[in-house]
């Protein structure tokens, strides 16, 4: 018998010098999403947002030439809840351009990432110009997968980052 591998949920906490009303639409304005969405490296040349409970947002993230030759990878994002200001609850799933669900490895990911993946935003004001977005994707398995979304995740909010420093 072979034992399920453990599960936890990845959180992601920065502090960003920004009012929460810029940290939220960052998250909500498609041209601020495709300044910040896919790690270093990577840009994001499709952001169609539709944030509203029951909408689904597309974003692609374009992959380097040195690394998969390029590619575009395509998420989407359907929205569970959404508290302004405060909270975004989404599921993310592997997409085709055309919004239609696939497997990872349809993209050339690993088989063991997992086709779809809740995700929690949370927004909390500290004082008047800066934000703490703590990001979960939850229930994960533990392993390689879930480090590369960790890492992927860290740069996409440096990159958020700096879209406030300027």
């Amino acid at each position: 018998m072979t034992a399920e591998p453990e599960r936890r949920d990845l959180v992601v906490v920065r502090i960003l010098d920004a009012p929460i009303e810029q940290v939220w639409n960052a998250w909500c304005d498609p041209e601020q999403v495709r300044r910040w969405w896919g790690p270093h490296g990577f840009t994001c040349p499709v952001a169609r947002m539709d944030v509203r409970e029951g909408g689904t947002s597309l974003v692609c993230m374009r992959a380097p030439k040195e690394f998969m030759g390029g590619r575009d990878m395509y998420n989407t994002w359907s929205y569970e809840r959404i508290v302004p200001m405060e909270r975004l609850v989404y599921v993310l799933r592997f997409a085709d351009e055309d919004g239609n669900t696939v497997a990872p490895a349809e993209q050339g990911l690993s088989p063991d990432l997992p086709t779809a993946m809740r995700h929690e935003i949370a927004f909390k004001a500290l004082g008047r110009d800066r934000t703490e977005v703590t990001v979960t994707e939850h229930d994960w398995r533990v392993g390689p997968m879930m480090e590369m979304s960790r890492t992927g995740m860290e740069q996409c909010l440096d990159k958020m980052a700096a879209l406030f420093a300027s």
